[in-house]
């Protein structure tokens, strides 16, 4: 038997493998069905030698080269490592890594297939790749490389209109029904997208056409938001076994297409600008015309980068939430499916809702659908058959989760997990269940510098490996992003990491017990002193004693139980925001208990300082009544005129010193792990009622004191006089930092107002909690 090859060549081969055939290239990509390659053995040289000269040199120089001989067995074999390793195994390796491992390959140009089959597995294996980045790194392959791309676009066309149905080759320029197909805008692996002119109502579309099956149109029908792609109508061609879906028209393509350009952008010059010239991109491809004059052209341009992805994920969350007010999920968020109008705005398209809650069958991930690299947790485990979750356990924290993802890829230009960042993919979803479980590595996918701390809490918070710690509806989810977009709120609610305002929480007792109690010893004191020069000199020296002894009892006991009383009726303000910075998790429940009590921080307080107050205000008559045998009535006047002077400072001044510390410093915790409600506006609104009152009360302190002297009546002493005119000067100057933290705390409430009681442009009115 003669094992020599068939010609006078030298021929080396590698394994078959099947992983080859599932990734077979087109023609022309490999030297045949085999791996197999062949080595000119230098014959056909000789041959001409002798021939043309008569004398040829020696014949070592017509030998087979052996480093071409291991350079192309080489490239096989780097043919099916490629293949394992990306599809098979969870350890991608890149060409340039072949490269530094084995230097011959760069002896001569690389195989365009080679490059090429490295771009077709990564993305058959979920990463997201451009194929303009290989055109740019291999430019010496960039023109075989584009007609393998060319011929695998056509393929999957073929596939496509395969699964649409026999016969159903559509192109460009036909018709269809009532629709001139004018330009394709896409297509997946069971439907394809026109630009189409609907000649009845003579209208621009987007023409989905697909096979019939599903409940799709019924179910889009029914969203009719300005954040979600409009679908009119339907019809069903029996013949062809089709359905026509059309759609309203979005001209600006897709986030897919700003992600794109925001890996291509350096940080430092990301704007707002960037999503308008992205839009301005595809519209100039697609012969569109971009708007002259736009307010909300203007509007984004004038974002920073991370207040632009909060633009758009504020009016998402808002699409979001309409649509699970509707009963219908996405389960399939990610940028290709959000498409940008000519003015940037961005919409909301293909909900997955063919995969209906009544799916129960397990690892049911044709059902589900859906990209897995920005699938939450818990819709990974309904897609592995190893878990026992089904479709009927998702809900909107799965598409917030999804939503997270996207957002802070638009916002780095990489996702958060490093499965998926492009330069790797994992194999299996249980591979990426396991990254997901570990969550957001705040280190390996670092956030820009100009990006505010909300924006990062919300993004982390929408990404939490337990749903339960998510944001729990899209309308809190909007609040948020609300927030971020208000600087003064941005700032009120997130302060500076390191700032004097970040670290006040941990003096909360201290400042509480200092507010409430200075005030009060310095009304304390003034009481004192006023009422022993008019009141108590006048009475006999036992009197005297006796009343001396009354002002320590009576202080001795209602200072300590004053103490006592707001500390435990302001407690959950006290120990809630300490708890949350301390690590512990409480319920939504015990948040907005905590909320409310820390916004009625300061009246809660003084109410029962002023409460006490009223008390001395009885025991004080009493004990004169009971130790001096009574006192003139002009005396009793004195004593009420100077008392109601304490009860005012105890109500004004504490109330603004305790609010103003609540609202910038214990709130903002509350408010940063928990979630605005409608409640948290009805608590906001009472307090900015209340505030001008309390401000009154503190106008009226000087007032009180000069009026009481009016009751007095002749000669007052100069002492009495001396007191009462610190009162006076004291309380203009009291009043005048009073009025100041009454306008801070003004604002503060304006802001968390506008976030608590959001109104989305355009959004249907819905007044929700």
């Amino acid at each position: 038997m003669n094992d020599r090859p068939p010609s006078d060549s030298t021929v080396a081969s590698g394994p078959p493998t099947e992983l080859g055939q599932d990734t077979q290239l087109p023609p022309s990509t490999t030297s045949g069905a085999e791996p197999v390659f062949v080595v000119e053995s230098g014959v056909e040289r000789l041959v001409a030698d002798w021939e043309s000269s008569g004398s040829p040199a020696e014949l070592t120089e017509y030998l087979p080269d052996t480093s071409a001989i291991r350079r192309a067995a080489l490239i096989e074999l780097i043919k099916v490592d490629l293949e394992y390793r990306w599809l098979r195994s969870g350890h991608p390796k890149r060409i340039a890594d072949y490269c530094l491992e084995f230097p011959e390959l760069l002896a001569e140009p690389l195989p365009p297939e080679l490059v090429y089959l490295e771009y077709r597995v990564r993305r058959q294996s979920g990463a997201d790749v451009d194929p303009g980045e290989y055109v740019a790194e291999y430019p010496q392959q960039a023109a075989r490389f584009e007609t393998l791309l060319e011929h695998d676009r056509r393929m999957d066309r073929r596939t496509i209109t395969a699964e649409l149905g026999p016969g159903d080759d559509l192109d460009v320029g036909e018709r269809l029904d009532d629709f001139d197909l004018m330009m394709e805008l896409g297509h997946g692996a069971f439907a394809r997208v026109f630009l189409a002119r609907q000649r009845s109502m003579q209208r621009w579309v987007a023409l989905k056409i697909s096979r019939n099956i599903g409940n799709e149109p019924q179910t889009l029908a029914q969203l009719d938001h300005p954040y979600i792609v409009r679908v009119y109508d339907q019809r069903v061609l029996e013949d062809r076994r089709l359905r026509v879906l059309f759609m309203e028209y979005v001209p600006g393509g897709t986030l897919l297409d700003v992600v794109r350009l925001v890996r291509k952008t350096p940080p430092e010059q990301r704007t707002g600008q960037l999503l308008l010239d992205s839009v301005d991109r595809v519209l100039a491809e697609r012969g569109e015309i971009r708007p002259e004059y736009s307010s909300v052209r203007d509007e984004i341009a004038a974002l920073s980068w991370p207040e632009t992805v909060a633009w758009i994920g504020l009016r998402l969350a808002d699409a979001l939430d309409y649509a699970r007010a509707h009963g219908v999920l996405h389960r399939d968020i990610k940028p290709a499916n959000v498409l940008l109008g000519l003015e940037g705005i961005p919409k909301l398209a293909d909900f997955n809702v063919s995969s209906s809650d009544s799916v129960e069958n397990r690892g049911a991930g044709g059902f589900i659908g859906g990209s897995v690299a920005y699938m939450s947790p818990e819709q990974l485990e309904v897609i592995d058959p190893s878990t026992h979750r089904t479709a009927s356990d998702l809900d909107t924290r799965s598409d917030i989760f999804a939503l997270g993802v996207m957002l802070w890829e638009l916002l780095t230009g990489a996702r958060p997990f490093p499965d998926d960042d492009g330069s790797a993919s994992p194999p299996s979803p249980r591979v990426l269940l396991e990254s997901r479980r570990r969550g957001v590595d705040p280190e390996r996918s670092a956030l820009p510098e100009d990006c505010p701390a909300a924006l990062r809490r919300i993004l982390v918070k929408s990404l939490a490996p337990d749903r339960d710690n998510r944001w729990s509806s899209g309308r809190k989810l909007t609040r948020q992003f609300a927030l971020c977009l208000d600087p003064h709120a941005r700032d009120l609610v997130d302060p500076a990491p390191g700032s004097v305002r970040s670290t006040m929480w941990r003096w909360a007792l201290p400042i509480v017990i200092a507010a409430v109690g200075i005030p009060n010893l310095l009304a304390a004191g003034y009481n004192y002193y006023y009422n022993k020069v008019l009141i108590i000199a006048t009475l006999p020296v036992e009197a005297q004693e006796d009343l001396e002894f009354v002002h320590l009892v009576i202080g001795g006991i209602a200072f300590p139980l004053g103490a006592v009383l707001i500390v435990y009726w302001c407690r959950l303000a006290l120990t809630v925001p300490r708890g949350l910075r301390n690590g512990r998790t409480y319920s939504s429940e015990v948040l907005e208990k905590a909320r409310a009590t820390t916004l009625g921080l300061g009246h809660r307080a003084v109410v029962v300082s002023f409460g006490l107050w009223v008390v001395a205000g009885v025991a004080y008559p009493v004990a004169l009544e009971i130790t001096a045998g009574g006192i003139p009535l002009r005396a009793y006047t004195q004593l009420l005129a100077s008392l109601a002077v304490c009860g005012a400072v105890a109500l004004a001044y504490p109330f603004f010193i305790l609010t103003f510390y609540a609202v910038r410093c214990l709130c903002p915790i509350l408010l940063s792990h928990g979630e605005l409600r409608g409640s948290d506006g009805r608590n906001i609104r009472a307090l900015g009622r209340s505030m001008p009152r309390y401000l009154a009360v503190a106008a009226a302190v000087p007032l009180i004191g000069v009026a009481g002297l009016s009751f007095v009546g002749g000669s007052t002493g100069d002492a009495v006089n001396a007191t009462v005119r610190a009162l006076c000067l004291g309380g203009i100057f009291a009043f005048i930092a009073v009025y100041q933290l009454f306008r801070r705390i003004e604002s503060d409430l304006r802001a968390l107002e506008r976030v608590v009681w959001l109104e989305v442009p355009g959004s249907p009115t819905r007044r929700r909690r």
